[in-house]
């Protein structure tokens, strides 16, 4: 009855001040007051959401009429503040679906490249260059192209590197067919720029590593290849290969045989792509024990094992038509390559290929009886012979290293600090003669380091990086180092670093000797063992007796903490300045660490600095900067004389002594004068 009398003595709607709301096509929220109907979403207050709505120049007298004037009032607010928060909402939610949908789209289109990059691109130039040329070996072995026309792609391939991943994308997509009547398509010959190089060795580093072999073989090859060379690597397939890093690895599937103990016996070949390098890895299948083993070397019939290797890796290269510049052996375990090469191989296409020997370690030799020479297919009396191999102290066996020298056409003695005279007359170990003979064809080269991985302006395993031009960072790693070990953290302070491999007791005693004497000044040590057990139990030994505040432990490897005990220290102890495996002295030259003798008489160069012998630019650098020097002596220099150790320092670090450097350019002038003879 209330609400008919209110009906019909208010006959007036009120005359709000409104204005279209936008956006104009948001949903309407609607309310009713006295049977008129207002949209939200079509109102909006001029004065904002706090101001008050007008009232009608007619106001309805009594109580109830003002109460329900304040509750329309109080409605009208809330009805427009809540379709602000709508429309806000609203808007939130549209820029979030669109950001969404820019980043599901960013993510299919990443997805679709990563796809597209895994399936058409090769990892890098040199991978795609041996993609090819592995395939070609096997368009050789399966009979589909002769050895005459592979060797001419094969130098077309060499020739073209630059253009090759351009011109062969997806060579691993493609059929063998296919991937012929492109390299049919573009073949034309050009002027050859490099050599081809083919190592045939026991070990290389990441797949296979025991000594300094391994890091030779890649460290060497890379650095050729970088220089414009072909180098491509022949491995035994062993059981305890690291295949990790091993590209495109795959079975051909063809025939291969290899001649032993007086029949031909089937292989299995793999190829695959390492750092750039191309990878031959033959597998023996009637004598799988032979690398079927937990270690590489140490048996009674090494000599067996590597020379069928040995004889595989020729065959190989032979029935797959390869005409290398240079076949480049390693120590005796393939140095049998040299009278099989001459004596059998030499008329089979490789005419033009000569043969170079590295020796590592003239101590290991291989002495076995003559008549095993015939296993591989060769002629025991003809090689039983002084001038040849039969060993120079006991006439009765042949030496497989011995024959390696005569029949190598140069010989490579890896040394750091020796010069050619000190090793013939010194450290030949009974091979004086031969070398003396052919003298000629000896050449001395030092090892290298891998200088992608240890170089201060760019290493990540540091807090901060230095260089000759900013040598902050150096005092930074020092702090550091100092910290995780928990020494004093003294500027001043001279913090000396040893880190060994193999610990000998004489190691031990001038460790000791030497700690003793820096005692009693402001020095700190940091002694770090490797993974030898026997070496960590012996550093324990030496731990224990000195229990000295100042001298600090480590007994691991981890890769962090040795980049910075080579970046932090003033000075490095080394057990010896040719250290091929560990590289301790050329690391520590290129980090501004001196590199100091560990041996307390510290003759290392002063007993042997012969100026009329051939020797390395490293050997020569060292002797006249820290070779000389004692501990004593540094400490004195580096107290008393600090501009003059700091010249020194930085003299150093800027000295090349990189694969990249005198090892390879010794190595490209040896293959140089071989292609003259």
């Amino acid at each position: 009855m209330k609400a008919a009398l209110l009906s019909t003595a208010i006959p007036w709607q009120p005359q709000l001040h409104l204005k279209p709301l936008k956006p104009a096509g948001a949903p309407l929220c609607c309310s009713k007051v006295n049977g008129a109907s207002f949209s939200s979403s079509q109102i909006k207050l001029q004065a904002g959401e706090d101001a008050e709505v007008p009232r009608s120049p007619i106001q309805p007298e009594g109580a109830k009429e003002t109460d329900i004037w304040r509750l329309f009032r109080e409605a009208q607010k809330n009805i427009l503040h809540l379709n602000q928060h709508r429309l806000k909402a609203v808007e939130d939610l549209n820029k979030t679906n669109s950001e969404k949908q820019l980043l599901v789209d960013k993510i299919e289109q990443l997805e679709l490249e990563k796809q597209q990059a895994s399936v058409a691109k090769p990892p890098d130039r040199l991978s795609s260059c041996w993609e090819v040329l592995l395939r070609i070996d096997s368009m050789v072995l399966t009979g589909m192209i002769a050895a005459g026309e592979a060797s001419d792609l094969r130098r077309l391939v060499m020739d073209n590197k630059e253009s090759l991943a351009e011109v062969f994308n997806g060579t691993l997509q493609k059929t063998e067919g296919q991937l012929l009547a492109e390299l049919r398509h573009f073949y034309a010959r050009s002027r050859r720029n490099g050599f081809h190089i083919v190592h045939i060795c026991t070990e290389m580093e990441p797949l296979v590593s025991v000594g300094s072999l391994a890091s030779y073989v890649t460290g060497l090859s890379r650095a050729l290849q970088r220089k414009g060379h072909l180098v491509e690597v022949i491995l035994p397939k062993y059981s305890s290969l690291d295949l990790d890093e091993v590209h495109g690895l795959q079975e051909i599937e063809a025939e291969s045989f290899s001649y032993f103990n007086g029949q031909l016996h089937g292989n299995r070949i793999w190829t695959g792509v390492v750092y750039g390098i191309g990878v031959t890895l033959i597998q023996p299948l009637e004598y799988s024990e032979f690398f079927n083993r937990e270690k590489v070397y140490g048996y009674s019939d090494d000599f067996e094992r590597f020379t069928y290797f040995s004889r595989a890796s020729l065959d190989y290269i032979v029935k797959c038509g390869k005409q290398p510049d240079v076949i480049h052996i390693h120590n005796w375990e393939t140095a049998i390559i040299g009278p099989l090469f001459w004596d059998i191989f030499a008329k089979q296409g490789l005419e033009g290929t000569r043969i170079l020997l590295t020796c590592h370690d003239l101590n290991s030799q291989c002495l076995e009886h003559p008549d095993k020479l015939a296993l591989c297919g060769l002629d025991p009396s003809s090689l039983h012979r002084p001038d040849r191999l039969q060993d120079n102290t006991k006439s009765h066996l042949v030496n497989i290293l011995k024959g390696g020298v005569v029949y190598s056409n140069k010989v490579a003695i890896m040394s750091s600090i020796l010069s050619k005279g000190r090793v013939i007359h010194n450290l030949s170990h009974g091979l004086d003669p031969t070398l003396n003979i052919h003298k000629n064809k000896l050449i001395v080269s030092p090892c290298g380091f891998d200088n992608s991985t240890w170089d201060p302006s760019k290493d990540n395993f540091i807090p901060r990086n230095f260089s000759v031009e900013d040598m902050e960072g150096k005092t930074v790693c020092k702090a550091a180092l100092q910290q995780h070990l928990g020494l004093s953290e003294h500027a001043s302070s001279i913090l000396i670093g040893c880190i060994v491999s193999e610990v000998f007791d004489v190691d031990l005693e001038n460790l000791w000797a030497a700690i003793m004497k820096a005692s009693k000044t402001d020095v700190q040590f940091v002694i770090m063992g490797t993974s030898k057990i026997s070496s960590i139990h012996k550093l324990g030994s030496l731990q224990e007796s000195l229990k000295d505040e100042h001298v600090k432990f480590v007994n691991d490897s981890d890769e962090t903490i040795t980049h910075l005990v080579f970046a932090g220290s003033d000075i490095i102890l080394c057990q010896s300045f040719h250290d091929p495996v560990l590289q301790v002295p050329l690391k520590a030259l290129k980090y501004g660490t001196a590199p100091i003798a560990l041996n307390s008489s510290h003759d290392n160069f002063r007993n042997f600095a012969e100026h009329d012998y051939e020797t390395t630019n490293f050997s020569r650098f060292v002797s006249s900067t820290f070779g000389n020097m004692s501990i004593s002596e540094a400490l004195n220099e580096m107290k008393n004389h600090p501009w003059k150790w700091k010249r020194k320092i930085l003299d150093a670090m800027e000295m090349d002594f990189s694969w990249d450097a005198e090892c390879c350019d010794i190595h490209t002038s040896a293959y140089t004068s071989l292609k003259k003879l």
